[in-house]
C-alpha cells in the first residue's frame, strides 16, 4: 500500500558515534547501578577487611623520631612492614601526605 504511513518511514540508523555514545551510556548506567547496589566497600582496599569491628581500635601516639615504618614494624612484627604501613595510611586518611608528627594519634590495624 503506497498510501499507508508505514511505507513513508525510513528505518532508524545509528552512526558510529551514536553507537559509541549508546554503549558508553549503557556501561555508565550499569557501573553506577552496581556501585549503588554493592557499595564502595566491595572495591579492593575500599574498607579495612582485616579489622574486627568488635575489637576496640588500637591507637598510638607518635613520639619524636618515630616513623610509619617503625610503628608498622612494632605493631605487627610478623608481617611485611610495607603492607602494615599502607594499612595505617588507609585507616588514618594519610594518602596525600603520609608524614607523621610528634603527638599525632594514629589508629592501628588489628592483627
Amino acid at each position: 500500500m503506497s498510501g499507508s504511513p508505514q511505507s513513508d518511514r525510513v528505518p532508524i540508523r545509528l552512526t558510529r558515534r551514536g553507537r559509541v555514545v549508546l554503549v558508553l551510556f549503557a556501561a555508565t548506567v550499569t557501573l553506577i547501578s552496581l556501585w549503588l547496589t554493592v557499595g564502595p566497600g566491595a572495591m579492593a582496599g575500599g574498607r579495612e577487611a582485616h579489622d574486627d569491628p568488635s575489637k576496640p581500635a588500637r591507637t598510638v601516639v607518635v613520639e619524636r623520631g618515630d616513623t610509619l615504618w617503625n610503628i608498622a614494624a612494632d605493631t605487627d612484627p610478623g608481617s611485611d612492614p610495607r603492607v602494615v604501613v599502607q594499612r595505617i595510611i588507609d585507616l588514618n586518611g594519610l594518602g596525600g601526605d603520609p608524614t607523621v608528627q610528634p603527638g599525632q594519634e594514629l589508629r592501628l590495624p588489628a592483627r
